[in-house]
């Protein structure tokens, strides 16, 4: 009896044992099914659904979407025709690029050009490519190319003292954007008239310079002053906004040359809190400001020693021949003497963000590389009045610094749109004598209030009051003292006689009157191109070198030109 009933409970427990196993299978066989609908619905993802499902804060740093798809097709293809591309580009290359390597030849050197130049057996690899839709009656692409060659490139170099020396180029990495513009779109084949290249970004230009037979080092500055220049001509030559075009089909392409668009009126005003780059006293600061980082187009400020809130005061005007993609830059060193001078940051603006017409007042942070997004340390900041006006006859904006206003302290007074025609004896009017104005005027401060000014006294309160100053002239002049307030209200109104409006400042500076002296609170500086502009704004301004507090104030500009004959 016993037997039997074994038997029937290790039947049922056989039985219970495969249905389980057969539960357990199909459990897990759902399971796989579901994630594999799982991992091909992440495989249909675009990049938008990835945006919606976790917005940007939450992505880490490394994290990158890019909209450039890979070219394995084409870098294959490329490496099978490199060797007749090498052999047509070489001489391209050579014809093109010596008569700009000769534009930026250093003083040192009587002759520069190449002996040989070969692109080597490496080709480039495409990393990535993207379509550009700017809207208009053209196609813009864009590649990502690398390249770390073994090109045979010397160049033949003969000094003042008539030192001739073979210096081999070597080492050549490079990474960047190249950009190619179809345009215009045409009805005939190939269905554009030209094409157009430039280099769009340069991301990586490394290269190493040998003197066959001999060291370069033997000649001091021999090596710097020949890779600056060859960085010259590839930025002169071929980087964005300059592009070559190539004409597909018959026809007028000049439309599609570089050109100027526009100008940038650029004030450096000042700067605070700098990094001190000095260990006994403080740095001696100066500025490198430029759209294209062309030798010859760079603007480098005058150097303030001994001071980490410097003020410049300083203008400079540059071309833009494309606002919707160029940037200003500004770097800002430690003046070494006869050293190399230390960087302390750089900050740069994207002009596109800039209004026509109007004046931006901007204060930029500076940060140790351009291309490092996330700079936590504080190396100070770098205040700019920016002001871009398009070329002549595509809009009606006046430009203070262009040929109708003067600049008398940079030795560029500008003529004026009055004529004044002058009568002979008998009556008939011949051309005007040129007259040049002087950007001379009156300047009416009102100092209305100032609001959540810092406490200096022990009670918590301050007794502040203004004190105006003209940096140029330095004339002065200061409102009266309002007790016990970190609010206090003026409404008071100082005139100014200003004879070079467009390069003079107005420094307001914030005391706390005591018994017994007097307790810097902060300051304001404005330059006046926003004033002269307008003709009158009214404006809250933040105190540097505080906490908390602004400056309540009105402005109102009354020209007084003065007309001189030339």
């Amino acid at each position: 009896m016993s037997f039997f009933v074994g038997l029937v409970i290790g039947i049922a427990f056989g039985i219970a044992i495969i249905v389980l196993f057969v539960r357990s299978e199909n459990a897990r066989s759902k399971q796989r099914t579901q994630l594999a609908a799982t991992v091909a619905a992440f495989a249909r993802m675009t990049v938008e659904d990835s945006k919606k499902l976790l917005p940007p804060p939450y992505y880490p740093s490394w994290v990158v979407f890019t909209q450039r798809q890979k070219l394995s097709w084409l870098n294959f293809q490329l490496t099978r025709i490199w060797p007749f591309v090498n052999e047509a580009a070489s001489e391209l290359i050579k014809a093109s690029v010596e008569p700009v390597l000769e534009q930026y030849r250093p003083i040192i050197l009587s002759a520069l050009k190449f002996s040989k130049l070969t692109l080597g057996t490496v080709a480039p690899q495409f990393t990535g490519v993207s379509i550009i839709e700017d809207g208009g009656d053209g196609v813009t692409m864009e590649l990502e190319l690398q390249w770390d060659g073994n090109p045979s490139i010397i160049l033949d170099i003969k000094t003042r003292l008539g030192v001739a020396l073979p210096v081999q180029v070597k080492d050549i990495g490079f990474t960047g954007v190249f950009r190619l513009i179809f345009k215009p779109l045409v009805e005939e084949f190939p269905g554009f008239g030209a094409v157009s290249y430039s280099l769009r970004e340069k991301k990586k230009l490394d290269l190493t310079l040998k003197v066959i037979g001999g060291d370069i080092s033997t000649i001091p500055g021999l090596s710097d002053a020949i890779e600056g220049t060859i960085r010259d001509a590839v930025e002169d030559s071929i980087t964005w906004p300059v592009r070559k075009i190539i004409p597909i089909l018959p026809g007028d392409y000049s439309d599609l040359e570089l050109k100027p668009v526009g100008t940038l009126e650029v004030k450096l005003v000042q700067a605070k809190e700098l990094t001190n780059k000095d260990l006994i006293g403080k740095s001696d600061p100066f500025a490198v400001v430029y759209v294209r980082p062309v030798r010859n187009r760079m603007k480098t400020s005058k150097v303030i020693n001994n001071d980490l809130n410097p003020v410049w005061n300083e203008h400079f005007e540059f071309i833009v021949e494309d606002k919707s993609t160029q940037r200003l830059v500004i770097k800002v060193f430690d003046d070494e003497g006869l050293q190399a001078a230390e960087l302390i940051g750089c900050a740069q603006f994207q002009l596109k963000d800039l209004e026509p017409g109007k004046v931006k007042d901007v204060w930029l942070k500076l940060v140790k590389d351009l291309e490092v997004q996330r700079d936590n340390k504080n190396r100070g900041q770098v205040h700019l009045e920016l002001l871009y006006i398009p070329i002549a006859g595509e809009s009606g904006f006046t430009n203070p610094f262009a040929s109708n206003f003067s600049m008398t302290s940079l030795e560029k007074v500008l003529k004026t749109g009055v004529d004044g025609m002058q009568a002979t004896d008998n009556g008939i009017a011949h051309t005007p004598r040129r007259k040049d104005v002087i950007v001379r005027g009156v300047l009416s401060v009102t100092l209305i209030s100032a609001d959540d000014l810092p406490a200096t006294d022990l009670m918590g309160k301050a007794d502040p009051y203004v004190v105006l100053k003209m940096k140029k002239s330095e004339t002065k002049n200061k409102t009266r003292v309002v007790n016990e307030s970190l609010n206090p209200v003026w409404n008071q109104t100082f005139d100014f006689l200003v004879e070079d409006g467009l390069h003079d400042m107005l420094i307001l500076e914030v005391w706390d009157h005591d018994t017994f002296g007097k307790d810097y609170m902060g300051r304001c500086i404005l330059t006046l191109t926003r004033v002269i502009l307008e003709g009158e704004y009214k404006d809250s301004i933040p105190l540097d070198g505080a906490k908390t507090g602004k400056l309540n104030i009105n402005l109102k500009w009354t020209p007084q030109h003065v007309y001189r004959d030339s």
